[in-house]
């Protein structure tokens, strides 16, 4: 009857921090420290730091030094990807809630960071960051009732976004009637997601064959996807993007010199094929062989029964690992400062450099840590997303 009268939080908390004496203890411990430890921050974020160095440098840490009066195209590009999720988002949830509460909570607290910045310092790009997530908002909810209307529309999500990355390349380097930017003249924020974004988009398939490859009755081809996923996973990544920097070109024409962020981008899709490949092998081994078995029974050839049967159940089973190896590709790119890259991490120690802005360390790397929190936050959530609407069993 006591539980019955009692509030549902009161109820959580006894049920889950205070069931028993030593689950008490700990979750007073953890209340004193996390209090001692939120008390400081809280004062130094208030009365100490010194945030004038992120609004101020703001165009920096997202666009780097992109030409300032062709900017335009920025935001553009920032409106196809916003539209783009936006749709994907409203026709993978069709069939499920389109904002739970934790989307919703997400939503709150962007907008209130760029209200918060567009305020008190009238920076007006801050409001367009707030427009494009209305257009995020607006975009999922017209998708998703289209997705219920058509719901093959969800086999051409990876076209759909194929055709978005094309025009956003061309966008961004220029080419036909845009004044070109040379890729190696990107920086900030912007050539962070253009990398990671490349890498993953061509690791993908390329671990997908390592795999199968590893898996294969012939010898040849099984002893050479082993022999290359062991000897990439046993070296370091920044040892592979120096290789891919300085060895590169001395193996290619002389008249064929890459982009450095090209080869960047090689060195990094190299790696993470590698590890790729040994997730989605575990998806593989994981499926029973009576699938393999029902497959020829239906009189499937090998392509069409991977391709049909056995790839789909593989890939849906290893979705978590998956991402969490395209979240760490993504942080990774911060290595891209150390082979002369200006990229997010390079963008800031230029700004720290600064001698208006020297010793402000600890509000930059906060505002950068956040940036990649929430990057690589949205590529869980979206992974959750995507595993419940797979959720077939």
């Amino acid at each position: 009857m006591n539980n019955l009268s009692s509030p549902v939080p009161i109820i959580w908390l006894r049920n889950n921090l205070f069931n028993t004496w030593y689950n008490s203890l700990l979750t007073l411990i953890s209340i004193v420290f996390l209090f001692g430890i939120g008390s400081s921050f809280i004062q130094w974020a208030l009365t100490e730091a010194k945030w004038t160095v992120i609004p101020a440098n703001l165009r920096l840490f997202f666009v780097g030094r992109y030409p300032q009066d062709q900017i335009w195209r920025v935001w553009i590009t920032l409106g196809l990807i916003v539209a783009n999720g936006g749709f994907s988002w409203g026709l993978l949830t069709r069939l499920n809630r389109l904002f739970d509460r934790t989307s919703l909570m997400i939503i709150g607290i962007l907008s209130m960071t760029c209200v918060a910045i567009a305020i008190p310092t009238k920076i007006y790009s801050s409001l367009f960051l707030l427009i494009n997530l209305v257009l995020f908002i607006a975009t999922a909810i017209v998708s998703k009732p289209l997705g219920k209307r058509f719901p093959k529309l969800v086999v051409f999500l990876p076209l759909i976004w194929f055709i978005n990355f094309l025009i956003i390349l061309l966008l961004l380097q220029g080419g036909l009637f845009l004044e070109v930017v040379r890729l190696d003249d990107l920086s900030g924020l912007i050539l962070t997601i253009l990398t990671a974004l490349v890498s993953i988009v061509l690791s993908f398939p390329f671990g997908i064959l390592l795999a199968l490859g590893r898996q294969s009755n012939l010898p040849v081809i099984r002893w050479l996807s082993i022999a290359y996923i062991e000897i990439i996973r046993g070296l370091p990544l920044i040892g592979i993007l120096f290789m891919a920097q300085i060895m590169l070109p001395l193996v290619l024409s002389p008249d064929v010199r890459p982009d450095r962020v090209i080869r960047a981008i090689i060195g990094y899709t190299i790696f993470s094929a590698a590890y790729l490949a040994e997730n989605v092998r575990g998806g593989l081994q994981s499926i029973p062989k009576g699938q393999y078995e029902a497959a020829k029974a239906l009189g499937l050839n090998t392509p069409l029964s991977l391709a049909l049967i056995i790839l789909p159940q593989a890939l849906k089973a290893v979705i978590p690992s998956m991402v969490g190896q395209f979240i760490s590709l993504f942080k990774d790119t911060s290595l891209l400062a150390i082979i002369g890259l200006v990229d997010l991490l390079g963008i800031s120690q230029s700004i720290l450099a600064n001698p208006k802005y020297i010793g402000r360390y600890a509000e930059v790397y906060l505002f950068i840590a956040l940036i990649y929190f929430i990057c690589c936050y949205a590529m869980s959530l979206a992974a959750r997303k995507l595993e419940k609407q797979l959720a077939t069993e």
